[in-house]
């Protein structure tokens, strides 16, 4: 036998029992979450505890309840929606509670109901297996076009900041974010939200921006206008020239979130933003905020619509994929990247099947896997929408 081939034999004998060590020696979990919810609270038409409930009986992990400019605190009362399915959601809500918990009144045939605080409902729902997380959707505008950021893990209210420019603005709402967490010493960080609603986000608003970590590349909201239109590109198009643009400006890589966006718990169709469309799936050491947070800005988590991955790895020089497969769908895994000689990203492998790995060469400025399968999904805003997962950039930093 010749000494190249038993060196090579030895150092990939040297890598599986490495594996090995590490996976005994790795307590991270997986933990489900969604960072992207509305309640009563803003523009959602259900009570924080039904939401709760739902989320938590459905296997989320944590949730982030980010009403428009608003933390539940404080008193607020709401007079329920006119309309039999929210007449008989409030029912439900009082039957479910009951009336030492459930403050309300009837005046003129309208239910007038005091909404719960944050600081009260999360006693009843937090366990060693479920997190609710204080959060916020900073919702600011610039020339009558919206700019919404959610800051995940906010301790006090941070008020539009307002600003000259698209990206000014959403600088100025990134930098309050930072600012607090850099004050009270919590972890905690701000992510745009669907740049494509109502197209007002261009891809050269985020590139002008510094600090910035996260977007939603997947936002289950029917108005969204995730995968573009004719005339302008999609999200995902955008992620890739975004992260083109941050090597040429030596920033960190941008992260891709999907989330759910969800508004209505009554009524359901593709016209109505509904809870279950997509979340993120997070590898942390322990279900907390700092740990959750911390998992994130390194890049341990994917985005997904329903496709669930059993490993995602990066070991000598390599990115390797694991599909957990259900019986009878059929899954296509795609590697897309760019090279600093290449304005766009492109496709580099796809392989049809269940696990992957792709070499990265040191050309590459960044490589992503996607993972679409033959499955609809349920409940989709649109047609013909098949589940996926995103799993993040990986650059030369790695």
């Amino acid at each position: 036998m010749k000494i190249a081939t038993i060196l090579f034999r030895i150092l990939c004998l040297m890598a599986f029992l490495a594996g090995c060590a590490e996976k005994e020696n790795d307590n991270r979990k997986w933990f489900k979450g969604n960072l992207h919810t509305h309640s009563y609270w803003s523009d959602g038409d259900e009570f924080p505890e039904m939401i709760m409930d739902w989320y938590k009986s459905g296997g989320y992990d944590f949730v982030a309840l980010t009403d428009h400019n608003i933390l539940a605190e404080g008193e607020k009362w709401i007079v329920v929606r006119k309309g039999r399915i929210y007449e008989e959601g409030f029912d439900k809500y009082l039957a479910k509670y009951g009336e030492q918990w459930v403050t309300y009144k009837r005046d003129t045939g309208r239910i007038q109901v005091k909404l719960k605080t944050f600081a009260e409902y999360k006693p009843m729902f937090e366990d060693e297996n479920f997190l609710i997380i204080q959060s916020e959707e900073i919702t600011d505008e610039f020339d009558g076009k919206p700019i919404h950021m959610n800051a995940t893990n906010l301790q006090k209210l941070i008020p539009p900041q307002g600003g000259e420019s698209i990206t000014d603005v959403m600088q100025r709402n990134v930098d309050a974010v930072l600012k607090q967490r850099q004050e009270t010493g919590v972890p905690m960080f701000p992510h745009i939200n669907h740049p494509n609603f109502h197209y007002a986000i261009t891809l050269q608003d985020i590139i002008g921006l510094h600090g910035e970590r996260f977007f939603e590349v997947y936002n289950g909201h029917p108005q969204v206008h995730n995968y573009g239109d004719s005339l302008r590109p999609g999200t995902e198009f955008m992620w890739d020239k975004i992260n083109i643009a941050y090597h040429i400006k030596n920033q960190p890589l941008m992260y891709g979130m999907a989330t759910d966006d969800s508004h209505n718990y009554h009524s359901f169709g593709a016209t109505y933003s509904n809870a279950g469309r997509g979340w993120v799936m997070v590898l942390a050491d322990s279900l907390s905020p700092g740990s959750l947070i911390r998992a994130m800005e390194e890049g341990q988590f994917y985005a997904t619509t329903g496709v669930i991955l059993d490993e995602i790895k990066v070991a000598l020089d390599a990115l390797h994929v694991e599909v957990r497969e259900e019986p009878g769908v059929n899954y296509e895994i795609q590697f897309i990247g760019a090279t600093a000689q290449e304005q766009d990203a492109r496709i580099l492998k796809t392989v049809s099947g269940v696990e992957a790995t792709i070499e990265l060469l040191d050309s590459y400025i960044f490589v992503r896997a996607k993972v679409t399968s033959d499955k609809l999904k349920e409940n989709p805003f649109q047609d013909k929408d098949y589940e996926t997962a995103w799993t993040q950039p990986v650059g030369g930093d790695r």
